[in-house]
């Protein structure tokens, strides 16, 4: 096994500290982001060998200058895993616009100003590993929770285009999309918007409640989903998507079968369209 010089964001819950204590525990090297220096001193507390370093994804104009500094100081990187990010759950005529932004902010844009920052790195080096960790919601949708899984079919779509783009310069890139995982998405990281629309109680009420109510019981164990990202990280033809949990696989082979029903229902409506 190759060792290999990981950086992560959103190293300090969640699949980032499950992949960095990962990946400590094999061998590699990590270098580990966090938003606060409180919260950088938990963090070493707990992995005292990860280099931590400071970075806000959604401080779009710094990201740079931050990688920078720890490709010098303590590369070369070789593997970047895109983790930070929380989810949101409201209905959608409910939810502010404000909300939707900010998820975007954190889900999207910060991922991809931090994988730019990889890329001319990764090229001139003509390798590298690029792991964009979107969510099952980047292939199907549940409701309540639009403006998740919007930013998680944005992040899966331009990580295909990445994926072509990156390829010819032997840099790869994989989705990672988790389904219900043991982590705090559905706790302490999720924003809720507040309900006001009684016409939706019957339909989302029970959906909000089985959420927290399942909170700490999903199926999925982030060590275990740890290392299966480092077996990812070493397969000779990484996918360009990974789906990890029995629910994910599920539902999302549902989708792709229901969708393939629709589009040969669709089919001549379809066609008519041809000049």
């Amino acid at each position: 096994m190759s060792r290999h010089t990981f950086f992560i964001t959103g190293a300090n819950s969640g699949f980032g500290f499950a992949i960095a204590k990962a990946a400590l525990d094999a061998g590699h090297r990590v270098i580990g982001t966090v938003r606060s220096e409180e919260v950088r001193a938990r963090l070493t507390e707990r992995l005292p060998e990860v280099v931590t370093v400071l970075c806000d994804v959604t401080q779009f104009d710094a990201v740079a200058g931050i990688v920078d500094r720890a490709d010098s100081e303590h590369g070369p990187i070789d593997v970047l895993i895109n983790n930070a990010g929380y989810g949101h759950e409201g209905v959608l005529e409910e939810s502010p616009l404000e909300e939707m932004r900010r998820q975007f902010d954190v889900n999207v844009f910060g991922a991809v100003a931090v994988a730019k920052a990889f890329l001319p790195r990764f090229r001139k080096r003509r390798g590298g590993f690029i792991v964009n960790v979107t969510s099952m919601g980047g292939m199907i949708t549940m409701p309540g929770i639009a403006y998740y899984c919007g930013s998680k079919f944005a992040l899966q779509g331009i990580s295909e285009v990445m994926r072509a783009e990156m390829a010819p310069f032997g840099v790869r890139v994989t989705t990672l999309c988790p389904g219900s995982f043991r982590t705090d998405w559905a706790g302490r990281s999720m924003v809720r918007s507040p309900r006001a629309i009684a016409d939706y109680d019957t339909q989302f009420d029970p959906i909000r409640a089985a959420r927290e109510e399942k909170n700490g019981k999903q199926v999925g164990d982030p060590a275990r989903l740890a290392k299966a990202v480092l077996s990812l990280i070493d397969a000779d033809a990484p996918p360009p998507q990974l789906l990890l949990g029995s629910d994910a696989l599920r539902l999302v082979r549902d989708r792709l079968t229901q969708m393939e029903s629709e589009i040969d229902e669709w089919e001549s409506l379809t066609l008519s369209t041809d000049g």
